[in-house]
C-alpha cells in the first residue's frame, strides 16, 4: 500500500453553542481536514483544528507543513513500514504539532485498513466503549448551572467546568453547579491557565473546604510555569492534571518525576498525534500515572482517532472527547458511535471514517 497523494481541504462545522474558556471564544469548528490517497485505492482520514492560543497553529501553518515538508517526505513509502513514515514526518519540520497529527491518523489509520482491523484492536484493544465528559463553558452563573442541569438530563454524569476568568469567583460557580447537579455527577475543573499559583491554592483549597467533591482541576496555571504546577500539586489534596504543560514525552517525564501533576492529559494535537502519543503513554504506565485523552475543538475525524487510542489502552482512565457532540452537524458517514457521553468503537477496519461531506478541497500535494 503506498502513498501516492496527499488531498488537503477545510470543513466548517457550527457549535450547539459557543465555546468559551479562559483562553478564547469559539462559535464554530474551522478545521483542515486531509485524504491520504493510496495506490490500492485506500483512502486514510485525518484533521488538524487551527488552535493558535495553545498549538500556535493556524490554517495557514498546517497547510503549509503538510503540502511543502510532510507530504514530499512520505510520497512513495509503503504504510507497512510505519516507523519509517513517522521518523519522516516527525524530523521534517519541527514543531507544527498539529498538522503531524493530522496525517499521523491518517496513517494509522490506512495501516489499520491494511492490517484489516480495527484500529483500537492494532494499539491494544484494551475496550471497546468508553465515556466522555461534557464541557460546560465558561459564562454567567446562572447560564453554567443551566447548562450543567441540561447535559445531566441528556446522560452525562461526568462534567468537565471551565473556569480561571474570575478568581474566587470560580468557587461560586463550582457550588452552584454542584448544589443543582448533585453528589452523584462527577465535576473535572478546567482552568486553562487562568489562575497564579498562589490564587490556585485558596481556590481549590475553598473547594476542599466546601466539599465540592472535585475529581481533578486541570492546568490551574501558565503552561511555562512548572515551579507554579509543582507548588499546586504539593498543596492541595485534589488530584492536578497537566494538560498544555505536556506537549512530549520529555515533559510527561519532567512533569511525572518532579511532581508537577498527579495526571497527565494527552492530546494528539498536542504530541503530533498517535505516535507520539503511545510514547507518553508508555512513560506514564512505567510510573503508574493515570492519563486523560483530550481534544481541541475538533470534530468527529481527529476525535475518533483519540478514541480508539483511549480504547486501546489501560492507563488512559479518563476520556474528554466531546467534540462531536459540540457540533451542530456531523457531516461524516463512519466512524465510533456517539451516543450521549458513551462512545462504541467502530468494528470496521481503520478509525472508521469513510465518507466526508461537505468539505472544500483546494490542494493535492
Amino acid at each position: 500500500m503506498i502513498i501516492r497523494n496527499i488531498k488537503i481541504g477545510e470543513i466548517h462545522i457550527p457549535l450547539v453553542t459557543p465555546f468559551k474558556t479562559a483562553l478564547r471564544t469559539v462559535e464554530a469548528v474551522e478545521n483542515i481536514v486531509i485524504q491520504i490517497e493510496t495506490d490500492t485505492g485506500e483512502t486514510g482520514f485525518g484533521e488538524a483544528p487551527p488552535t493558535a492560543v495553545i498549538t500556535g497553529d493556524t490554517k495557514g501553518s498546517i497547510v503549509t507543513a503538510i503540502r511543502d515538508f510532510i507530504a514530499p517526505s512520505i510520497k512513495g513509502m509503503d504504510i507497512e513500514n510505519l516507523d519509517g513514515i513517522m521518523k519522516k514526518v516527525h524530523s521534517c519540520i519541527v514543531k507544527n504539532t498539529s498538522a503531524k497529527a493530522a496525517v499521523d491518523m491518517a496513517i494509522y489509520d490506512l495501516y489499520a485498513k491494511n492490517l484489516k482491523k480495527p484500529l483500537y484492536k492494532v494499539l491494544g484493544g484494551c475496550r471497546n466503549t468508553i465515556e466522555t465528559d461534557l464541557t460546560i463553558s465558561v459564562n454567567p452563573i446562572d447560564e453554567m448551572v443551566a447548562d450543567s442541569i441540561k447535559a445531566v438530563e441528556q446522560g452525562f454524569s461526568i462534567l468537565k467546568i471551565k473556569v480561571g476568568k474570575e478568581g474566587m469567583k470560580d468557587v461560586e460557580r463550582i457550588e452552584a453547579i454542584r448544589n443543582a447537579v448533585g453528589k452523584e455527577i462527577l465535576l473535572r475543573v478546567d482552568a486553562n491557565q487562568g489562575w497564579q499559583a498562589k490564587e490556585a491554592v485558596r481556590i481549590i483549597r475553598c473547594m476542599e473546604d466546601k466539599n465540592l467533591s472535585i475529581d481533578l482541576v486541570e492546568q490551574p496555571v501558565a503552561a511555562h510555569d512548572f515551579h507554579g504546577m509543582q507548588y499546586v500539586t504539593a498543596n492541595v489534596g485534589t488530584p492536578i492534571l497537566a494538560d498544555e504543560s505536556v506537549f512530549s514525552v520529555e515533559d510527561a517525564i519532567k512533569i511525572i518525576t518532579e511532581h508537577g501533576a498527579d495526571l497527565i492529559n494527552i492530546k494528539l494535537m498536542k504530541t503530533g498525534g498517535i505516535h507520539e502519543a503511545l510514547k507518553i503513554c508508555a512513560v506514564a504506565d512505567t510510573y503508574h500515572v493515570e492519563c486523560m485523552i483530550g481534544c481541541m475543538l475538533e470534530s468527529k475525524i481527529a476525535v475518533s482517532a483519540a478514541a480508539h487510542l483511549a480504547a486501546a489502552r489501560g492507563v488512559i482512565t479518563r476520556a474528554d472527547l466531546d467534540g462531536p457532540s459540540l457540533c451542530l452537524t456531523d457531516p461524516y458517514i463512519g466512524g465510533p458511535t456517539y451516543q450521549g457521553p458513551g462512545i462504541r468503537m467502530n468494528e470496521d477496519y481503520g478509525i472508521g471514517i469513510k465518507e466526508m461531506k461537505d468539505v472544500k478541497y483546494f490542494l493535492q500535494s
